[in-house]
């Protein structure tokens, strides 16, 4: 299990997570912040730091941000398809995670 940064973060990107983060996780893209999965230890620091209720488990993220699991992971391709991905959710739009 990770951590999952969901859609309250967009156009907040509010870093008190990033400060408590142990292993630096936690990655600034254009519109918010995701926790990169192969990085995060699970640690659950950044949990109550975050102002928005943006973070939870991945097993507790509400269904209706399920795409930010896929989000927050396509940070191993980089910024640029975040963004991609994040406008994608916010225009309705499905786009496929690059590789």
């Amino acid at each position: 299990m990770t951590y999952v940064i969901g859609e309250p973060c967009i156009d907040v990107k509010d870093r008190s997570c990033v400060d408590v983060c142990p292993v630096d996780c936690i990655h600034e893209v254009g519109r918010m912040l995701v926790i990169d999965p192969e990085e995060c230890i699970d640690c659950g620091a950044c949990e109550p730091e975050c102002p928005v209720e943006a973070i939870y488990p991945e097993d507790a993220l509400p269904a209706k941000w399920e795409k930010f699991t896929a989000i927050n992971a396509t940070w191993r391709d980089g910024a640029e398809a975040v963004d991609r991905r994040v406008e994608a959710h916010l225009t309705g739009d499905d786009v496929p995670a690059q590789r």
